[in-house]
């Protein structure tokens, strides 16, 4: 699961194989990964902690499901009331909610490799207020269904991408250089938002509102699998790109020495990254910190030093589920919007990370 360097061009050469690893070659030797135990074990925990937290979350709530009747209920026996409750409203809820973090623990382990800075994700740079911009016009001025509320996040998102990409490049992207643009254009949009909730009906701009936190409430089976074929189409993409972004967070000259196209994989994987954020945020919301967090804690499990983009899948997925389910049951008597629990996680984690980089620097 991560990638490893090479001594000659990435896409050509045979790569260095530590002591303490594991390595898989297909059978034409056209992918090949190296696989530290660690990492395995970390990944395994991460989908053995998202299937327990998956189980409880479609058992627990106003209508108390025993956890041994979920499994008959999951394929359509038992009860009538425990079958509709599993089936059709908690299973999609939870399976909503491990897309939408897996989307976004990838995009964000994406933006923070081609940053080569822990802050750049798609909260801080501003790529997941581009898409909610896109969604909050389309549901104040357009007046649009959820279709297209999700086609609007995913062109807002993609629309941002391309504007910070341009004001921030200049010799090639650079990490501070991305996050301050991305911040910038971010406060912007954020006042654009304002100024449309404040011309909209009151009902409308209220719904608008209630949206912009970022919840799984009431998601079936549709946004399920919306979220899911987004993962599908896109993630396979960024992973086949992961070995130029490790070249590249040795830094451009460097990776261009070794023969990455460094150029061309910025925008691939800037597009794709903010497609696959926009995809998630058409399902959820802006749910806020799932990105930034779940790839410095998938490396910090791992300990690697580079891109770990399947651990930050797993991590955002395992995040977003446990959240929810907190949302769910933990904090009161009514279901609470998963973005409020995701901020305040969030909103401490990231004072944390602020302040090791504060200290790492007077070090």
């Amino acid at each position: 699961m991560n990638e490893t360097l090479t001594s000659a061009r990435p896409d050509t050469a045979a790569p260095f194989r530590p002591r303490d690893t594991l390595a898989w070659r297909s059978p034409k030797g056209r992918l090949s990964f190296l696989m530290r135990p660690r990492t395995l074990v970390v990944c395994l925990a991460l989908v053995a902690v998202t299937f327990v937290t998956l189980v409880v979350s479609v058992s627990v709530g106003d209508y108390e499901i025993p956890l041994p009747v979920v499994p008959g209920a999951l394929i359509g026996q038992g009860e009538r009331l425990d079958v509709f409750f599993v089936q059709g409203v908690r299973l999609p809820r939870a399976l909503t909610a491990i897309g939408v973090g897996a989307a976004l623990g990838i995009a964000g382990a994406v933006f923070q490799s081609l940053s080569r800075n822990a802050l750049g994700s798609p909260d801080i740079i501003g790529f997941t207020s581009g898409a909610a911009t896109g969604a909050v016009f389309a549901i104040l001025v357009v007046g649009a269904s959820r279709v297209v509320v999700s086609l609007g996040a995913i062109a807002g998102g993609l629309v941002t991408a391309a504007v910070v990409y341009l004001l921030a490049m200049r010799n090639g992207v650079q990490g501070y250089r991305l996050v301050l643009v991305g911040i910038g254009v971010s406060a912007m949009l954020a006042s654009v938002r304002d100024y449309m909730m404040t011309r909209a009906d009151l009902t409308d701009a209220l719904g608008a509102q209630i949206w912009m936190i970022g919840s799984l409430n009431n998601r079936g089976w549709g946004e399920a699998a919306a979220v899911w074929i987004g993962v599908a189409l896109l993630a396979p993409v960024l992973l086949a790109l992961g070995r130029r972004m490790r070249f590249m967070e040795l830094g451009e000259d460097t990776a261009r020495g070794l023969g990455v196209p460094t150029r061309s994989t910025q925008v691939i994987a800037l597009a794709v990254a903010s497609a696959l954020t926009g995809a998630a945020i058409a399902v959820a919301g802006p749910i806020g910190f799932v990105a930034l967090a779940a790839p410095q804690l998938a490396r910090r499990l791992t300990r690697t030093g580079g891109t770990t983009l399947v651990g930050s899948a797993l991590m955002g997925a395992t995040l977003l589920v446990v959240a929810d389910l907190v949302a769910l049951r933990a904090l009161a008597p009514t279901q609470l919007p998963v973005g409020v629990v995701t901020a305040v996680i969030g909103g401490g984690y990231l004072i944390w990370l602020l302040y090791t980089e504060w200290r790492g620097g007077r070090a």
